[in-house]
């Protein structure tokens, strides 16, 4: 592994200057990002915008046209694919066996032995312990999403790839994947989720990189990225508004108002000006979501 400048993080992952063609079309173009050793690292963008690609390239499926990637210190190779946990968003379990037998032979194809161990943790921990000896097609959709998670944890893992990790699940089962993610986390275990789902990676991830017709469009920390985005006003009053230099927008409820303010506008002049005309209850600044990012950033796409 590769040590960062400051002597206390690894990188788990990085990516240098990427471009992948199909035919004459550029999907990734001289791409360049790095993960961090036990950290929730956010993949987005919008469908079409390369991050299929990006995973394949990682797991060695496909090969980039040019640039460099190194996973846990090596080029991809069949040792280093070992050591990787992939969710794909197509999930891949045999219908016909039954849950033990199908986590089984999937953890022989990451080359580990005595996996039952490992394998009754899992289904112990995720609440499956009755469903071992049944076939996954009498299983729901939910219930074969959880395995299709166990079978990308028993051979314990470097790094987890997980696409879509939510999709399928209720909402009580949202929360139960989500708490064990963030506690493997805790445990030091690196994790890049690509997912169409802004309130998850809000509340997981450490750092993103959203993606727009196969470049960066935002890298970076969430707080980071949202220093970057005009913040708005939420407002609850009492009286009549007049006009307020500065403001984009208002969103006018009767009691309460949503501001949307101009580039460079300081909020406290909004707020002097206001307390000249109305009275105010509360006030609020609020930063966008990342929801509205990305709508504003990749929408027209």
């Amino acid at each position: 592994m590769i040590l960062l400048k400051n002597g206390q993080n690894l990188k788990v992952l990085e990516v240098r200057n990427i471009t992948k063609c199909f035919h004459s079309k550029v999907v990734i173009d001289d791409l360049s990002f790095d993960v961090k050793k036990g950290e929730v690292f956010g993949l987005l963008g919008p469908n079409g915008a390369g991050k299929t690609t990006i995973i394949r390239i990682l797991l060695d499926i496909i090969r980039s046209d040019s640039g460099e990637v190194i996973i846990l210190g090596e080029e991809p190779n069949e040792s280093v694919k070992e050591k990787i946990g992939y969710l794909p968003e197509e999930r891949g379990l045999y219908q016909k066996m039954t849950v033990l037998n199908c986590l089984k032979y999937l953890n022989q194809l990451k080359g580990a032995k005595n996996s039952s161990e490992m394998i009754n943790f899992w289904l112990e921990e995720i609440g499956l312990t009755d469903h071992k000896d049944k076939r996954i097609d009498m299983l729901s959709k939910g219930i074969q999403q959880k395995i299709q998670l166990i079978s990308t944890l028993i051979h314990n893992p470097k790094l987890l790839i997980l696409d879509e990790p939510f999709s399928g699940l209720d909402p009580v089962n949202v929360k139960m994947v989500k708490d064990i993610l963030l506690d493997l986390k805790e445990r030091g275990m690196t994790i890049i989720l690509s997912t169409h789902q802004m309130d998850q990676v809000e509340r997981m991830c450490d750092r993103i990189l959203m993606i727009d017709n196969g470049k960066s469009a935002l890298y970076g920390t969430l707080e980071d990225i949202k220093r970057n985005f005009e913040q708005s006003l939420f407002v609850e009053y009492e009286g009549h508004f007049k006009p307020l230099d500065g403001v984009k927008m208002i969103e006018d409820y009767g009691k309460y108002a949503e501001i949307s303010l101009e580039s460079g506008t300081d909020p406290q002049k909004v707020l002097k000006s206001m307390i000249d005309t109305v009275t105010i209850r509360k006030f609020e600044l609020k930063a966008p979501s990342l929801n509205e990012i990305f709508i504003e950033v990749v929408g027209d796409a």
